[in-house]
């Protein structure tokens, strides 16, 4: 479905798009001058425009000791991913690049696109990293050092049990919820949340990455690494990329419905985590991308098309997200309606029916007993539109106006 289509469909989405194209061009003007600085931060917006926005509403401080953080994890989870690279040049560089980052001219050529152009440049990284406070290159130290040898240990290693699929996401994502609760108590605004807390907020973000992109990374050249547990996809097909026949689509369902109630485990730690946030800028940097997560994982549930191609969230609703989430009222609400929606699609047939029902009214009595759900309006569960195609031009319309006075070839009056 193009723009214009989308827009009549969701018109709610219109303004929401609107803001969120309006703050992009604000945070690009917002980068720093210094060239290193402005390299991390150009780099940012290129590798994750989304995250990008959030991470511009910290505070600077803050704001400057997570953008290094997710670019030096990104760094080294693009040296992770890069299957043309040997095993035996790869495994050293994870292991040793929490030194790498305080060195002013360490680089590796490796990845694809920006990532390539952060791997060739990484010495701009490094020498931002070294003007942060001691506090911010301590935790990002640690977590550089836990996460590369994470890494180092499952390249040579299968995802087989459960258990091995929980540590695997604890190296790559668990140890960065962790890693940002050590920042933002340097900061001096949050408690220091418990390990196993901030460790569920990385393993729902991971878990729903490893489920949307199965068939991305299935695809992978010049080949594959997938993440998806023997344990459980075992139960259903001889091999793992049998899941993308055709002829295994009823199978393939059930395996991918069975992922999804794992990941629902978390959920309960991620509420706890963000309902004990006390900065607002912190908050919505960690709640947005979690609604995305239940979000996606509504999507996913019960979908083919997740062997088939590509299944995320629609733009607009994305905006809306971004645009209206403010508080625990409106992160419960969100939970709450993706979990009923979610819900809704359980099929009674599903081997995992009611252990996934089961998982969704707790998180279901969990956000009515917050007692906020009437204190917010929901964007999510809404009626079909009934507009007619002569508001789709209005709205065409209206939107090429807009941008067009924010070009900045736009003639001045």
């Amino acid at each position: 479905m193009g723009v214009l289509g989308a827009l009549v469909k969701h018109p709610g989405d219109f303004y929401p798009l609107l803001k969120l194209k309006m703050a992009a061009r604000h945070a690009e003007k917002q980068i720093p001058s210094e060239p290193h600085w402005a390299f991390c931060f150009s780099m940012l917006h290129k590798v994750s425009r989304s995250f990008a926005l959030v991470i511009q509403q910290l505070d600077t401080k803050l704001r400057n000791a997570v953008c290094i953080f997710y670019l030096v994890l990104r760094a080294l989870d693009t040296v992770e991913d890069d299957t043309s690279v040997a095993t035996d040049v790869k495994v050293p560089i994870l292991t040793d690049f929490y030194r790498h980052i305080y060195k002013h001219d360490w680089h590796f050529s490796c990845g694809t696109k920006e990532y390539k152009v952060l791997m060739d440049q990484f010495h701009l990284v490094s020498a931002a990293f070294l003007e942060l406070e001691k506090g911010y290159q301590e935790a990002i130290e640690d977590i550089t050092l836990r996460m590369g040898a994470g890494m180092a240990k499952f390249i040579c290693k299968e995802v087989e049990t459960v258990d091995d699929y929980d540590e695997y996401c604890h190296y790559v994502a668990g140890l960065v919820g962790l890693g940002l609760s050590k920042i933002f108590h340097a900061y001096g605004s949050e408690d220091l949340t418990p390990d196993s807390i901030s460790n569920s907020m990385g393993l729902f973000l991971q878990k729903t990455n490893i489920i949307r992109d199965y068939l991305e990374d299935i695809n992978e050249i010049p080949k594959s690494r997938m993440f998806w547990p023997h344990q459980i996809w075992s139960k259903y097909v001889n091999n793992l990329e049998d899941l993308k026949d055709e002829e295994n689509s009823v199978k393939a369902v059930q395996c991918l419905n069975d992922m999804v109630t794992n990941a629902l485990l978390h959920v309960d730690d991620c509420l706890k985590y963000m309902s004990a946030l006390r900065d607002p800028a912190i908050f919505r940097f960690c709640a947005i991308p979690q609604i995305m997560a239940i979000g996606t994982l509504f999507l996913c549930y019960n979908n083919i098309e997740v062997f088939r191609g590509v299944v995320k969230m629609r733009r607009g609703l994305t905006a809306q997200v971004i645009d209206q989430t403010n508080s625990m009222a409106d992160v419960y609400g969100a939970f709450y309606d993706f979990s009923c929606m979610l819900k809704a699609k359980v099929d009674s047939n599903d081997p995992n029916a009611q252990k996934t029902s089961s998982r969704l009214d707790s998180i279901l009595k969990r956000c009515r007993d917050s007692g906020v759900l009437n204190k917010r309006k929901s964007y999510i569960i809404q009626n079909q539109s009934n507009y007619t195609p002569f508001l789709a031009v209005i709205l065409f319309i209206i939107l090429a106006i807009m941008l067009a006075n924010m070009s900045p070839n736009w003639p001045n009056n």
